[in-house]
C-alpha cells in the first residue's frame, strides 16, 4: 500500500497547499466553497467566520482610556507608554494622576519646600537631590566638624510644619470629632417612632 508521501501531489490553486493528486478536485471544490484568504494576514479562514476573524484579529480598536483608535497590535504599548490618560505618579509626592496632567502638577509640586536637616535651609523639592549632594560634599570636606551646621536664627520664627503631616492629622481629627458627635447625638436624641402609623 502506498503511503501519502509516496503519492503524487498537486497544489490547490485556492489555498496553495499540497494535496494528494487523487483528492485535489474534491479538495478544491470544498476549499473554494468554504474558505477564503484573509487580505491582511493571508490565513485561510472559513467564509462564515471571515468577518469575525477580521474584527477579532485585525480591526482597529479604541483605547479604553483616551478613545484613540489604533491597530490592535500596538494597543498594549500605547496603554503602557503613550496614552495621555494612563496613570503615572508624581516624582515629588508619589500621587497618582493622568500623564497629561503630570507636567503641570510637578511644576507646582516641585516648588514646594522642605527643611534640609544638614544645613537647616528650606530647599525646593525639585532641587533636593542636587542640594543633598552638595550638602554631603560640604559635610565631608569639613572633616566632621560639629560646628559646621548653622544654627537656626531666632528671628525665623517657629519651624514650618511638614506639609504632608498637617492635612492627614486634620482629617483624622475631623473623623474622630464627627464620630463622637454621631454617638452623642444618637444617645441624647434617640429616633422618635411615629405612633400614628401604629394601630
Amino acid at each position: 500500500m502506498a503511503t501519502v508521501s509516496d503519492q503524487a501531489t498537486g497544489i490547490c490553486t485556492h489555498c496553495d497547499r499540497a494535496i494528494p493528486s487523487a483528492n485535489i478536485d474534491l479538495h478544491y471544490a470544498h476549499c473554494s466553497r468554504n474558505l477564503e484568504r484573509c487580505k491582511i494576514c493571508c490565513d485561510m479562514v472559513p467564509k462564515t467566520l471571515a468577518e469575525e476573524h477580521y474584527l477579532n484579529t485585525h480591526a482597529p480598536v479604541a483605547c479604553s482610556l483616551c478613545s484613540e483608535t489604533m491597530e490592535r497590535d500596538i494597543l498594549d504599548i500605547h496603554k503602557d507608554e503613550n496614552c495621555p490618560r494612563r496613570m503615572v505618579t508624581c516624582e515629588f509626592c508619589e500621587f497618582p494622576l493622568p500623564a497629561i496632567d503630570l507636567a503641570e502638577h510637578q511644576e507646582v509640586c516641585g516648588n514646594r519646600t522642605e527643611l534640609c536637616h544638614l544645613c537647616n535651609k528650606y530647599v525646593r523639592l525639585r532641587e533636593r537631590y542636587n542640594h543633598e549632594d552638595s550638602c554631603n560634599r560640604i559635610q565631608e570636606n569639613s572633616s566632621g566638624s560639629s560646628r559646621y551646621v548653622r544654627p537656626v536664627e531666632r528671628d525665623e520664627g517657629p519651624r514650618r510644619r511638614p506639609q504632608n503631616d498637617f492635612p492627614r492629622k486634620r482629617v483624622f481629627f475631623t473623623i474622630a470629632i464627627t464620630g463622637i458627635a454621631v454617638i452623642l447625638g444618637s444617645i441624647f436624641f434617640p429616633r422618635k417612632t411615629d405612633l400614628s402609623n401604629v394601630q
